[in-house]
Formats: structure tokens, sequence, C-alpha cells
């Protein structure tokens, strides 16, 4: 086989790339249904991945899922289905039902947390899982275990204490972490030019001597290849990498928030023009990778998976109210 097509330069195959692809649009379905079930008061709550899927996914590809650890933020519905977490439980998460794995129906959606696939628990300030994945790369050099630490974090988090704490000691300690900080243009309305005084996030990196690049944050292959080399880095002992995706928030910033007041819809509109999806599954029907008919059939097949998980998850029970004290007080 011939390597002329960017994805086979890099080592990806067809099937590899298709894959890429499904899992951006995954990721994408259940969102668009997840703002169709909180519209019709259904679930109370969405903080949505959309205009970010393909740096998402696009990194995780790049891991090892048998492997490293992700400590994602509330955004990254692509890098959870990608290790592991399924649709169903994805749902089960925005109905807030028991079984729910991520807490049980205990916190808002977007609190990813997974121990046998590696996903681990986050909270609701923003940047904390910056310093505890500098603890699982700690806990890597120490054991001297060859996996990775990865998180992610929106540019507003980049000027959070956690953020400079955390890389300032993985940088001094050369630990296997990879920060990827997904910009999206908006820290909730605050837009980015009043949020940093210099033009890249990766710019920072600088200041801790350690690798910063910043790439385009639509491109799942350039993500992958970021990725890939900073994970080839950290496991060398060449110590952690800040990577910058720099894409769109093509929603507004949850469900209960109205973006008209602080952006133009001018600039929402040019934005969807060169969504990931669109890009991408360009790009694959330019390879012969993909075609009109096969797209519409992994549309069916998603549709399906997603109306399967919202049945279940709606039908599911919920906790019992009284195991709104479990895993607060001490038990004899």
């Amino acid at each position: 086989m011939s390597k002329n097509h960017r994805h086979q330069q890099l080592g990806l195959s067809d099937n590899d790339v298709l894959e890429m692809y499904e899992t951006m649009l995954l990721a994408r379905m259940i969102d668009e249904r997840m703002w169709l079930l909180n519209r019709a008061g259904k679930i109370p709550f969405v903080i949505s991945c959309q205009g970010q899927e393909a740096a998402q996914v696009g990194a995780a590809m790049a891991l090892d899922k048998e492997k490293d650890y992700v400590l994602p933020y509330y955004r990254d519905m692509g890098v959870v289905l990608r290790f592991g977490m399924t649709p169903k439980e994805l749902m089960l998460s925005g109905f807030a039902k028991a079984e729910d794995p991520n807490s049980g129906g205990r916190q808002m959606p977007g609190h990813f947390g997974q121990k046998k696939n590696r996903i681990v628990t986050g909270s609701s300030p923003v940047t904390t899982q910056v310093p505890h994945a500098v603890g699982f790369g700690l806990a890597a050099k120490m054991k001297k275990e060859d996996f990775v630490a990865f998180t992610t974090f929106g540019e507003g988090s980049s000027n959070q204490g956690d953020f400079h704490e955390g890389i300032n000691f993985a940088s001094v300690h050369d630990l296997p972490v990879i920060f990827m900080c997904e910009n999206n243009k908006y820290a909730i309305s605050v837009p980015l030019e009043k949020q940093l005084n210099c033009e890249n996030v990766s710019d920072r990196a600088v200041g801790y001597g350690i690798h910063g690049e910043t790439v385009d944050g639509n491109d799942p292959l350039a993500v992958y290849e970021a990725i890939s080399k900073a994970r080839e880095r950290a496991l060398k002992g060449e110590g952690p990498s800040l990577i910058e995706t720099v894409s769109y928030r093509l929603t507004p910033h949850s469900s209960d928030d109205d973006d008209s007041v602080y952006r133009a819809k001018e600039e929402v509109e040019a934005a969807k023009k060169i969504d990931s999806l669109i890009t991408f599954g360009s790009y694959l029907k330019d390879t012969g990778v993909l075609t009109d008919e096969k797209e519409e059939e992994i549309r069916a097949k998603l549709r399906k998976v997603i109306d399967e998980a919202t049945d279940y998850a709606e039908k599911a029970p919920y906790a019992e109210p009284e195991h709104a004290l479990k895993y607060v007080y001490g038990e004899e």
C-alpha cells in the first residue's frame, strides 16, 4: 500500500481513521441528543463537546488505552468514548440515574470517572485535574512503569494556579505528563484576548523549560501526531509537553448560558463552516476512505445505539434517597 495520504504517513490505516471519524460523530450525536432532552425537560444540564471532537478523539487515539491514564475536563466526551465509556453510561449520567458509572447520579454530567478504563474522576472547580495528573506522572516515575498521564483543560484554566503549580512540578521532575489545552476561544463569556497577553497558551511552556506547540484543533491528524510525539518523549524520560489545540466552542457554554449576549451570531456561523466533522469527512471522502453511502450507514447505526441508550437511561431507576449519604461519612 502506498503511503501517499496523510493518515498513512502517520501510521494510521484506513480503518483507524474511519474509527476516528465514527467516534467524533458519536460524540457529536450524543451531545445533540442531550440538548434535545434538556430542552424537552428530561435532563437538567448539558455542557457540550461540539467543536472540540477532533482534538479529543485525535489525542485519545494517540494514547495507549490499556496503560495510560486520562484526567479529562468536562467537555471531553470524545476522550472518554475512546477510552471505553459507552453511550448508555453517558446517558445514565445525563439522566442522573443510579447506574451512572461516574458518580451514581450524584454529580452533574461531564464529571467523568471510571476506574476500569483509567478515566480519573474530576471535580467541579476547573483545573483541579492538572495536579492530579502530575501525581499520576510521579507514580509512573517512582514505580518505573511505562505509562503517561494525559490531562486536558480549557484555555481559561491555563490562568489558574493549579495549571502553573502542576506544570512546574512536572517540568522540574521530568514527569511523563501530557498537558493538552483545548483552546475554544471562550472561558464562559470571556474571549481569549481578555484572558492572556501572549499569542498562544503554548508560549507558556518556555517558562517551564518544556516542549510547547500549538496545533489546529479541527484537524484530528495534526492532534494525533502532536500527542504521539509527546507520548514518545514522555516515555523516553524527556518530561512533559504542553500541547494547545485551537478550535471553537460551537454551542453556548452550557444549557444554562445565552451566548448571544457576548458573541456575534456571524462569528459562530463562520466557525460552523470549518467544523471538523465537515472538514475531516471531506478529507476521508477525498482519499476514498468514506463515501456518502458509508456515512449514512454509520449515522443510522449510531442513531440506533443512541436511541437504545436514551430509552434505557430514561427507564432506569434513580438512586434511593438515603444513598445520598453514602461515601460521605464513614460506615461501620
